[in-house]
């Protein structure tokens, strides 16, 4: 009867156990937060020293421990096998259950985490049981215990069978994020490199005089944390100087991130740049990390700085000075460490003298100014530019461009390109997918590059002809404008009535024609 008795309450325990563990499973699907429970309550139920998940990367082929109770985080880091190796690689390779009766007298014990180290009141038994999802073993679940010579080891076995069988489902979803987490930290890595790779100085386009100093400005200022302000018209490639600076620095493993000023409406741009509490004006239904906090570490590229207003150039003057800034609507100081580039196409000068930019935070940012020179400052860069893109656009629309025109070439090199590189860019995008015989042509060229040459439409005549054409249409919109009078026609041009008339009469203008037509009424 005490045996029956004693056996039913073993059934019970075990029955209590696994409505336990089903329960916390139940709880929650973030597996960070399930495992550890799980693992504790099956070791403190059966008596368990020890306990441990581990999980199987598929990738490296690799098993590492996931969670474990009654290790350190040091056992726990060396608790790393290989497919086969060890007990825990065997389990993972064969699918099929190890116990080991007693450590001591086990070859295949490696003790790989060093905490089964001479156990003072006797020898330890040790479970270890695959979890499986289907056919496929995704890790395994581990425990030791004292030895007991009466102990039924099948039992054990099968219980901790079915337990990893429960919390198979919540291993797999943890295999997956960890895998996945690798992955994107891999690739998060290559990027990194490629962006690098990209925006090094070599890799920005230009050998002429003017971008071989910018060239050596960036490697000056690079390592350094000082403050750049970077000027230059727009479209000269500011932000590029930014991102080739921020590559090369001592943070370029960190964030960077850019904050286009001119963008932003003024009511926005305090919010964007340091953030706002929940429920600080309309709208703003949770806490929100502005730009700062979100470059802390790395570096923050404040684009158009000349747009600021006054009052968001106080905050940044003080985030410059101190660190530090209070979010929109909130009281708590936040520290932030940022290195901070600028740009601007304005003359900051003028607006200091203005009054529409501060002359201290002109000087904060000042610290280490460069110029990038405009693209008709620099014109033995335009060929090559243009080739840049050309093999750029050609590839993204499947296109085989082989040359550009001599033509196309002298209205590239003659041309004044108020837009910079971002007009030549365009201009070459627009050139590719026009072209149907691998040849940039001078008329794939946009209009405002064309010359009366390339498009023969070359003034005929003499300058006296032009001036006296001008000269005729511009009486004839004055009697137009004036209705046919004389008298307003000449007050309107600057003239006398007297020039006036004599012009009317030299190119044969009839005043009349302008008046207004009379209407004649019929009466009956």
């Amino acid at each position: 009867m005490e045996r029956q008795l004693a056996l039913l309450e073993k059934k019970v325990g075990e029955l209590s156990l696994l409505f336990e563990v089903s329960q916390l499973l139940a709880q929650t699907i973030d597996v960070r937060e399930v495992l550890q429970p799980v693992l504790r309550l099956i070791a403190e139920q059966l008596g368990m020293n020890r306990g441990t998940i581990t999980l199987l990367n598929r990738n490296t082929g690799e098993i590492v421990i996931e969670e474990a109770y009654g290790l350190s985080e040091s056992q726990k880091m060396r608790g790393r096998y290989r497919i086969g190796e060890g007990v825990t690689g065997k389990v993972v390779q064969s699918g099929r259950p190890i116990v080991i009766p007693r450590i001591s007298e086990s070859r295949e014990f490696l003790n790989r985490t060093g905490s089964r180290q001479k156990p003072q009141s006797g020898d330890l038994s040790f479970f270890c049981v695959p979890i499986k999802v289907g056919n496929e073993v995704v890790g395994t679940l581990s425990a030791d215990r004292d030895y007991d010579p009466d102990l039924n080891l099948d039992d054990e076995v099968r219980l901790l069978t079915i337990l990893a069988s429960l919390i198979a489902q919540a291993v797999k979803l943890k295999q997956e994020l960890v895998e996945e987490r690798e992955r994107l930290m891999e690739e998060n890595a290559r990027l990194h490199e490629e962006l690098k790779e990209h925006f090094r100085p070599a890799n920005i386009i230009g050998t002429s005089k003017a971008m071989q100093d910018v060239f050596d400005m960036i490697a000056r200022v690079s390592r350094s944390e000082a403050t750049v302000l970077i000027r230059g018209e727009s479209g000269t490639g500011k932000e590029l100087i930014a991102q080739a600076i921020h590559y090369n620095s001592l943070r370029a493993d960190k964030p960077f991130v850019r904050v286009n000023c001119a963008a932003l409406p003024e009511t926005l741009i305090e919010s964007e740049l340091f953030g706002h509490e929940k429920g600080a004006f309309t709208g703003a239904l949770t806490r929100r990390k502005g730009r700062f906090e979100l470059a802390h570490e790395g570096t923050i590229f404040l684009d158009e700085i000349g747009d600021l207003s006054p009052q968001v150039q106080v905050k940044l003057l003080r985030v410059l000075q101190e660190k530090e800034f209070e979010r929109v609507g909130g009281s708590e100081t936040i520290r932030v460490n940022v290195r901070v580039l600028a740009a601007t196409n304005r003359n900051l000068e003028e607006l200091m003298a203005q009054g529409k930019f501060r002359e201290d935070l002109y000087y904060r940012l000042n610290v280490f100014p460069i110029h990038v020179p405009p693209l008709r400052e620099r014109r033995s860069d335009i060929l090559l530019l243009a080739d840049h893109f050309i093999e750029k656009y050609a590839k993204q629309n499947n296109k085989h461009i082989h040359r550009i025109s001599t033509p196309a070439i002298n209205l590239l090199m003659s041309y004044h390109w108020p837009g910079n590189v971002r007009e030549l860019e365009n201009c070459i995008e627009r050139a590719v997918l026009l072209s149907t015989d691998g040849v940039i042509h001078s008329y794939h060229l946009p209009p405002t590059l064309q010359s009366a040459e390339s498009t023969q439409t070359e003034f005929k005549g003499t300058l006296k002809e032009a001036l006296e054409n001008l000269e005729r249409e511009l009486i004839i919109d004055a009697l137009k404008t004036c209705r046919g009078n004389m008298s307003k026609a000449a007050e309107m041009l600057g003239i006398t009535e007297r020039i006036m008339g004599l012009r009317v009469r030299k190119y044969r203008i009839n005043p009349k024609a302008f008046r207004p037509r009379t209407r004649i009424s019929t009466k009956m």
